[in-house]
Formats: C-alpha cells, sequence, structure tokens
C-alpha cells in the first residue's frame, strides 16, 4: 500500500513514562579490536536505554550525510518512547571506499544483536533505521545478507526494517567513487532493490514530498517498494510525507517509526 500523509500526530509512548528513569551511554567502541586511529574514531555508538523497562525494543539509527559526512546522535523524537536507541557512526568517503561504511554500519547492528540484551533489550524487537545514507546502510545490512553472515547473524530475526528517504539504486557517492556521473543511474550488488527477498522482516519505506525530496528519490522508492511487492514480500509499506522535503521528512516520521515498532512488538509477543 502507497499512502500519501499531510498531517501527522504524535503517537503516545510505549509505557507508563513514570516508572522510566532512561539514561545515555555515549561513544562505546563498537570495533574495540581495531588499532587504527581513523576506526577507533568514528566506529563508536551512543545508547539510549529505557532504564526501569525489560524485553524492550531497539532502534538502530544510523545518521545521514550523503556517505562523506554527519555525526551520530539520538534523534529527540525517539526519546522518552519506552525503547531504546543506539545510534553509530561509521567511517566516511573519502577516506574509506565502498564497502567499508556498509561493514561498519554491520558491525555496530552485529555489537547491538549480541550486547543489548545485557542492558535490558529484547533481540527478538531489533529495528533497523536511518535517514538518507543511513537509510541506504539500513537497507543494505537487512536485505544483503553477506554483511551479517561473518557474525552469524541472519538479518531475518530483526523485527523490521524502516529507511528514511534511503537510496535504493546503488548510493551516488559509491558510482563517483567509481567516476561514474551522478545522473547515470546504477544497480548492482551495492543497490538495496538488487537485493529485494519475499522472506525479508516488515518493512516501512519513508520517503518526502515526491516535488520536494532529492531527485528522484521518491522514485526510487517507489520502485524498491514495487519490486518487494511483485517478489512476495507480504509487509511492505510506503509512506510519502506530504509537503516535507529531504531534510524536513524526519521530523513527522518518527511518530510512524514509532507505531510500526509499537504494531511489530505487539504482533511478536503474542506469537
Amino acid at each position: 500500500m502507497v499512502t500519501a500523509l499531510i498531517g501527522l500526530a504524535f503517537v503516545a509512548p510505549l509505557q507508563d513514562q513514570s516508572a522510566v528513569q532512561d539514561r545515555l551511554i555515549k561513544d562505546l567502541s563498537y570495533r574495540p579490536e581495531t588499532t587504527d586511529a581513523y576506526t577507533k574514531e568514528r566506529c563508536k555508538l551512543d545508547l539510549y536505554i529505557p532504564k526501569g523497562a525489560k524485553d524492550f525494543a531497539t532502534v538502530i539509527w544510523f545518521h545521514g550525510g550523503g556517505l562523506t559526512g554527519g555525526e551520530k546522535g539520538i534523534p529527540d523524537r525517539l526519546k522518552h518512547q519506552g525503547i531504546a536507541v543506539v545510534a553509530p557512526a561509521y567511517r566516511l568517503s573519502p577516506k574509506v571506499k565502498a564497502p567499508v561504511y556498509i561493514e561498519d554500519a554491520a558491525a555496530a547492528v552485529a555489537w547491538t544483536t549480541k550486547n543489548i540484551a545485557s542492558y535490558g533489550g529484547s533481540t527478538k524487537l531489533l529495528f533497523v533505521s536511518g535517514h538518507s545514507a543511513g537509510g541506504y546502510l539500513s537497507s543494505m545490512v537487512v536485505l544483503d545478507k553477506r554483511w551479517l553472515q561473518p557474525y552469524g547473524i541472519d538479518p531475518n530475526s530483526f523485527a523490521g526494517l524502516i529507511p528514511f528517504s534511503g537510496q535504493s539504486i546503488t548510493h551516488f557517492t559509491v558510482r563517483k567513487e567509481r567516476g561514474i556521473p551522478e545522473t547515470q543511474a546504477i544497480i548492482d550488488d551495492l543497490a538495496p532493490v538488487f537485493h529485494v527477498r519475499k522472506d525479508a522482516p516488515p518493512i516501512l519505506l519513508l520517503s518526502g514530498d515526491r516535488n520536494l525530496e532529492l531527485y528522484g528519490r521518491y522514485e526510487e522508492s517507489a520502485y524498491f517498494w514495487r519490486m518487494l511487492k511483485d517478489i512476495g514480500h507480504k509487509d511492505v509499506q510506503l509512506l510519502e510525507l506530504q509537503g516535507y522535503d529531504h531534510g524536513g521528512m524526519p521530523d513527522p516520521g518518527f511518530p510512524l517509526l514509532v507505531d510500526f515498532v509499537r504494531r511489530r512488538a505487539k504482533e511478536l509477543v503474542a506469537k
């Protein structure tokens, strides 16, 4: 189902916040074995925990920035919702080239999978998300199983994937690294749409207004949605946030993410 949305109200918290005292742990290394200075600098994450909650859901949130910039951070509209948020940084082009930043994203997801239970989270309620370049990385890690295979993790175990305006074809920075013009569209094994499969976790695709978004970004998301539907995926939805451009669409998108997390949590707990 493709839906256009104009106005959104923020959803209620996942639990009674009177019992919750959230806390933030900053700069946890998810590649502690490294000796490389740049890797040490970038491969860190912040962890926001709903203290007092038990078996809570966790959203792994990758920042945007075109794979060339951006910094990790916990989105304000994901705070005080009774969910944990993991916000990783990752190495950037041109200091590194593809697929290094995808490998970093996979390492951060693997760290979360293996460690969140020790903070009180449920490994059955892991959601992977991010905006723009972060949406691209989240889609690559969940749909292309090779990135998590070295860690013994099957991404089908995740509760959901929620890319915010993520590139679905091969990312423009990857193309630039190869000397390919930005206007020359490529779909190869570094494109999320190349890896569509019907057994992937439930997916919520979010896009800004097609007339305000980055060039072709809504159309990429629509093609991504169509290919997932055509291959037989049973739980994928595309929502277009009318009136919001690429940079503005995350704010109204966060309530939709929380609502998606709530729905999936109820479905999985009921099993």
